[in-house]
Parts: structure tokens; sequence; C-alpha cells
């Protein structure tokens, strides 16, 4: 076996519906717990309901990662939070032509994951590499990962209202939105059985949101003044939340090699 660690999937049964993980690495097995997601430090943990469904309705263009007897997959699309039976859900669609219908059961296990604004982070903002030199590079990041039950929808009056729904959110901002009664009837009709429906029934959200909380006071301050000085808007939206965690969060210990 080459020396490098290869990471495998498998569904177990038991109590948990959750993939196990199993961990080969120079010809030795190693089980990892069921539900093993991302390291996330205490520091960084989000745990507001409001914030995790605020991001991913801001930051809707989400990875769908799922694994099946084809192995592991990754699919981009935007994705829409909705409320069903007062319990939250994620509603996408895919293309037809796209296999994953056929070769991911229907009820399976999947996580996705929403990216938020995230940015380099150099060490020259921290004043104590000015006097330490003690610092390494970081990056600072905002990212939800969501939990849930995954199953595949047909149905074209279901397609229709959630390409609506899809469709009015994105187009908000347009002087002359566009919806699909702009397009004949006839063209949408035959357009809906091109793609499959899925709705994931959440399980479980977890957010972190990376905002130098393990910098003493002063090297927050210095990231908030080095990123306000840069272009591009990454920057600033980094900036205002790092400013933000200041002030809301209890002051950790300096960063160490780890803590990335």
């Amino acid at each position: 076996m080459r020396d490098y660690a290869q990471l495998v999937a498998r569904r177990t049964q038991g109590i948990s519906s959750l993939p196990d993980l199993t961990l080969i690495y120079c010809g030795k097995t190693h089980r990892l717990p069921a539900g093993f997601i991302m390291h996330n430090p205490k520091n960084f943990q989000q745990n507001d309901r409001a914030q995790l469904e605020g991001l991913i309705r801001e930051y809707p263009f989400a990875t769908l990662m799922t694994h099946s007897a084809s192995g592991l997959e990754a699919n981009h699309l935007p994705v829409l939070l909705c409320e069903k039976d007062g319990k939250a859900v994620l509603q996408a669609h895919i293309a037809r032509a796209n296999p994953l219908w056929k070769t991911l059961p229907d009820k399976s296990d999947v996580l996705v994951v929403f990216n938020g604004p995230n940015c380099y982070i150099s060490p020259n903002h921290y004043p104590t590499k000015q006097e330490t030199g003690k610092a390494v590079p970081t990056w600072n990041y905002v990212v939800v990962h969501v939990k849930g039950v995954m199953s595949y929808i047909q149905d074209k009056d279901w397609l229709l209202a959630m390409i609506n729904r899809l469709t009015d959110q994105h187009e908000a901002g347009q002087q002359r939105p566009w919806s699909t009664a702009d397009a004949p009837e006839e063209f949408i009709q035959k357009m809906l059985p091109a793609i499959v429906g899925l709705e994931i029934e959440i399980s479980a959200i977890t957010g972190q949101w990376k905002l130098s909380q393990n910098q003493p006071e002063r090297n927050r301050r210095g990231v908030v003044a080095g990123l306000s000085g840069e272009s591009g808007d990454q920057y600033r939206t980094i900036a205002e939340l790092v400013k933000s965690a200041s002030q809301k969060q209890a002051i950790t210990p300096a960063i160490t090699a780890t803590e990335n």
C-alpha cells in the first residue's frame, strides 16, 4: 500500500443512520465515529440558529456531498432553505442527466456545505509578530455544514413551485424580475421533466465562524485594521465579522499551529 491515508466511507447497520468512516493508513485500519464531519474548536463554534440560517440564505450555492456504491461524489447547486410541516428542509434540483438520482438510493444521508466569506490572514497583521516573531499565517472563514436525509421528487407541480421560489429569490434585485410566467407555458412544462427535485430533511446544522477569536485583543484589532486596508469585498466583510466576534466572544489563548 502506498504511504498515504485513504479515507473510505461505509454504511453500517445500527442505531445511527450516519455512515461510519474508516481511515486506512500504512495498512492499518482505524475506525472513526459515525457522524464525523469536521474539526470545530470550541472558540469557533456557531450555535445561533438565526446566524446559521442567515448564512445559508445569503450564500445559497452549496456543495452536496454523497457516498454510494459509486464512491464519494460532490455536486454544486443552488439551494433553498424552506419550512415543511414546521421543520426546516433544504430544496434543490439536479439535471436528470446527472446519474446521482440513480446511483444514490432515496432516503440516503447527505452532507451539504455552505461556504460564506473567507480570506487569508497574514502574520503581518499581528502586533505580537513584531515583538516575538512567533506567528504563522492562517485563513479566516465562515461555513455551515448541514446533515440530513435526501429524497428525490419528480412531481411536476412540486418542481415548478420550487423553481418559482428559487427564481423569485434570485430575481428580487432585478429592475424587471424574470419569472417562469414570462416563458411559454408549454416550454416550461417540457423543461420540468429534465430535472429531478431534491428535498433534504435536516437532522443537524453545524457552524464554524473562524474569526481570530483565539488571538489576543490587540492582534484582532490588527487583523481588522489590516483587512480594512485591502482591496476586495471579502476582506472588508471578514474585517467586520472579526470586529463583531471580538465584541461578543470571550478572549481565548493565542494561536497554535494546529488551530487553523
